[in-house]
């Protein structure tokens, strides 16, 4: 399957984008009358053919329209300090997405080493994860905040709530997660989160569990809970 994505696809006739585009036509020199396949990163998933191979504005006539496709019945929100060597960040986002993620929110912390990435960056790392993997639903990306404002947003979810962090009476995400729940876990930077971050957390109602033994890089710890939270669904 050739995956693209597309702004819309609201109508029977849909135009690539100048970079999918060029994708399609330079790279992989599709043709007009080659089937491919096209999503808006919000569900639906099309099946059509190229009628036009312009290699900036390719165009697909919709053959077959799949709503909700790869539906899943539970929402995972991994929000994460970003490290202080950017490309570590990215490559938990492309792994997290092709696993399975629904939203990475970037945290400010006590301790953060680095407080931006470019988001416009991360947004095609999404993209091209998302096409990778042969999903219909494109994560949300949301930019960096104080992790007390996180908190404090995230306070009356209804969301099963963890925090890993390296010290401390903590349980594992065994005998915290119930499948079928939504999720939403906090990853701390290389210096792991404060104590008075970990206090604020558990007031707001997050859970305190342990990745195991090892002590792990913040992407490392980002990913594992991503692919555990998956697995137990």
């Amino acid at each position: 399957m050739q995956l693209f994505f597309a702004d819309t696809l609201d109508f029977d006739l849909c135009t690539l984008t100048p970079a999918e585009s060029h994708h399609c036509v330079k790279v992989l020199r599709l043709r007009e009358g080659d089937t491919l396949h096209v999503t808006d990163g919000r569900g639906t998933l099309c099946r059509g053919h190229l009628v036009a191979s312009d290699s900036n504005a390719c165009q697909v006539a919709i053959d077959e329209r799949m709503e909700g496709y790869g539906r899943r019945p539970w929402n995972l929100h991994v929000a994460v300090a970003p490290t202080k060597n950017a490309d570590r960040i990215e490559w938990f986002v492309e792994k997290a997405v092709e696993i399975g993620i629904d939203a990475v929110t970037l945290l400010v912390c006590d301790h953060s080493e680095r407080t931006t990435l470019k988001l416009d960056r991360l947004e095609k790392i999404v993209v091209s994860a998302m096409k990778q993997s042969l999903k219909a639903y494109r994560p949300q990306l949301q930019a960096a905040v104080p992790l007390r404002q996180f908190l404090e947003e995230h306070r009356s979810s209804d969301a099963c709530k963890l925090i890993c962090h390296c010290d401390g009476d903590r349980k594992t995400l065994q005998q915290c997660y119930t499948s079928g729940r939504d999720a939403v876990v906090l990853i701390g930077p290389e210096g792991d989160f404060s104590p008075e971050e970990i206090a604020a957390a558990l007031q707001s109602g997050f859970a305190p569990v342990t990745l195991g033994d090892s002590r792990l890089r913040t992407e490392t710890a980002a990913l594992y809970a991503t692919v555990a939270l998956n697995f137990l669904n």
